[in-house]
C-alpha cells in the first residue's frame, strides 16, 4: 500500500514534496509553474532564455541584430533577464500565495552568473530557490545567499556534492534548500554522467542517493534538508520504500516529463501528441550536444540524422603514414588528406550518394554531408550568439577571445536554434525534443487514456495517490 506524502517545510511554509522540473528553453514557464505552486507543490520557472511579452501579451521573438558574436551575446543576456523576470512575476500571480516558485538555470549557459544576478535583483523577493545543474556551480550558493534565496544544486553523485560542499556551499549552509539527485541514466535533457560511468550500464539510484545522504551527514547537514529524486519518477508507488526511510532522510520527488502533458504546459500540441506515441526505448542517451554533456531526447529524425552524419566519418592524417595510403583527392583536391584504403572506399561511396562535402572535425576526422546541410551548418555556426559558456559546435567560449581554441564541430548542432524552434511550434521531426526515459509511460498509463490531458492540479492530485 502506498504510504502517502507528508508536507515538508520549505521557504518558511509547508509544501508538498513534489517539484516541477524546470525544463530548458520555454518547456516550463509561468503557466505550468504557477499552477504547480497553486496545487501546493514547488513550481519551477525555466530561466534559460525564457520568453518575455509585449504589452498585448504576445511573445517577443528573440531576434538577433548585432554583427558580432560578442554583441549578439549581449542581446541574449538582455533577452534572458527580461524573460526570466517576466515569467517569475506571472508565475507568482498564478500561484496566489500557495506553494513556492523556484527558477532553474544551467551553469554552463552563456552569461549564467550575469543572468542569475539580473533576475534576482528584480524578483528575488518572489523566488524561493534556484535549482542549477549542467556543470559544477560553485558560485551558486554565494549568489543565491546574497539575495536571501535558497539554492538547490543538481548533481548526479555524492562525490560531486562533496566537492561543491567543501569548496563553497559549507560557507552558507543555511541557504541550502535541497540537493537534487538527477539520475544520469533516466533523466531527460542534459545528464551528469562522469567519465568513469558507462552510459550503457544504468546503476540503481538507491545506493547512490544513500551515499549522497551520507556525504551530507558528514558535512553536518540535517536530515530535514531534502534530497530530491529526479529522473525516472513516474508512479510514486514505485518509490514507496524511499518515503519515511531513515537511511535516506527527507525525500522529495521531481517530475520533469509528466508535466509536459498538461493543459497548462507551454509546449506545442505537436510535441504533446508525439509523447503519447512513444515506445520504450525511444529515448536516446547521446553525446551530440554542443555542451559536451550526455543528454537524453526522443530519437526522432533529427537525432537519427546526427547519428548518420557521425557514421559518415573517417580518420585522416596530413601525411602518408601507416595504413593511411590513399589521398581524398576526389573531394579535397590540392590538400594532403590521407586515409586508409577501407576509409577511401567508404568515402567514395558517400560522395557518389550525394554527400559531397567533407567537413573537418576537431578530432582529425572528416564527416561527409550534402551541400545543403553543409550550408545550414555553416550558417548556424556563423549566427552563434553565445548561448553556452563554451560550445563545441561553434567554438564559442565566454572569454576575452570568445574562442575555445578548437575547430567548430560539424557533428553537433545549434542547440539554441532547435530548442527555440520546437518550443514555439517548429517541426517535431526536425528539432531536438528532450524527454525523460519514462516518457513511453504516457502511452501505457490509464490516466491518459482516450486522449485525456489533465490540468496541473489534476496531475498533482493523481501523483499523490501513488499513481
Amino acid at each position: 500500500m502506498f504510504k502517502g506524502l507528508k508536507p515538508i517545510l520549505y521557504n518558511g511554509r509547508e509544501v508538498l514534496p513534489l517539484i516541477e522540473g524546470g525544463k530548458g528553453v520555454s518547456a516550463t514557464n509561468h503557466a505550468s509553474s504557477g499552477a504547480w505552486a497553486a496545487a501546493g507543490g514547488i513550481g519551477t520557472v525555466s530561466a534559460v532564455n525564457a520568453d518575455s511579452y509585449d504589452p498585448t501579451g504576445k511573445i517577443i521573438p528573440q531576434v538577433y541584430h548585432a554583427a558580432t558574436r560578442r554583441e549578439r551575446h549581449e542581446e541574449l543576456v538582455e533577452y534572458a533577464i527580461a524573460g526570466a523576470v517576466d515569467q517569475v512575476r506571472r508565475a507568482h500571480e498564478i500561484a496566489d500565495g500557495k506553494g513556492a516558485i523556484n527558477i532553474n538555470v544551467l551553469w554552463e549557459m552563456g552569461g549564467a552568473q550575469r543572468i542569475l544576478h539580473g533576475t534576482l535583483e528584480q524578483v528575488g523577493d518572489l523566488v524561493a530557490g534556484v535549482t542549477c545543474g549542467a556543470g559544477m556551480p560553485y558560485k551558486l550558493s554565494e549568489i543565491a545567499a546574497s539575495y536571501g534565496v535558497h539554492y538547490l544544486p543538481i548533481i548526479s553523485s555524492g562525490r560531486a556534492f562533496r566537492a561543491l560542499w567543501k569548496r563553497a556551499y559549507s560557507k552558507v549552509p543555511e541557504w541550502l534548500g535541497a540537493v537534487v539527485y538527477e539520475d544520469p541514466w533516466l533523466a531527460g535533457g542534459h545528464n551528469g554522467l562522469s567519465n568513469a560511468e558507462d552510459p550503457r550500464a544504468p546503476q540503481d539510484p538507491y545506493p547512490r542517493v544513500k551515499e549522497l545522504r551520507d556525504v551530507m551527514r558528514d558535512g553536518g547537514i540535517p536530515d530535514d534538508v531534502p534530497i530530491v529524486m529526479a529522473g525516472g519518477v513516474w508512479y510514486l508507488r514505485d518509490w514507496n520504500d524511499w518515503i519515511d526511510n531513515p537511511e535516506l532522510g527527507s525525500i522529495a520527488f521531481q517530475f520533469g516529463t509528466r508535466p509536459l502533458l498538461t493543459q497548462e504546459s507551454p509546449i506545442p500540441q505537436g510535441w504533446k501528441d508525439k509523447l503519447t506515441a512513444l515506445d520504450e526505448g525511444d529515448i536516446l542517451l547521446h553525446q551530440f550536444s554542443p555542451t559536451g554533456f550526455y543528454s537524453s531526447a526522443v530519437r526522432n529524425p533529427f537525432l537519427r540524422s546526427l547519428e548518420a552524419r557521425s557514421e559518415r566519418q573517417v580518420d585522416f592524417t596530413k601525411i602518408e603514414t601507416g595504413e593511411h595510403v590513399r589521398q581524398l583527392d576526389f573531394v579535397m583536391k590540392g590538400r594532403n588528406y590521407w586515409v586508409s584504403e577501407a576509409a577511401y572506399q567508404k568515402a567514395r561511396g558517400w560522395f557518389e550518394a550525394g554527400y559531397t562535402e567533407a567537413l573537418k572535425t576537431p578530432d582529425s576526422t572528416v564527416v561527409f554531408e550534402t551541400p545543403q546541410q553543409r550550408d545550414v551548418i555553416r550558417k548556424d555556426q556563423a549566427d552563434c550568439m553565445g548561448c553556452l559558456s563554451h560550445c563545441g559546435f561553434s567554438a564559442w567560449k565566454d572569454t576575452e577571445t570568445n574562442s575555445t581554441g578548437r575547430l567548430a564541430d560539424p557533428r553537433s548542432f545549434c542547440i539554441q536554434k532547435t530548442l527555440q524552434d520546437i518550443a514555439h511550434g517548429g517541426d517535431t521531426d526536425e528539432n531536438l525534443m528532450f524527454a525523460g526515459h519514462s516518457a513511453f509511460e504516457f502511452g501505457r498509463d490509464p490516466f491518459y487514456s482516450n486522449g485525456f490531458v489533465p490540468t496541473v492540479k489534476q496531475l498533482v492530485e493523481r501523483i499523490q495517490t501513488g499513481d
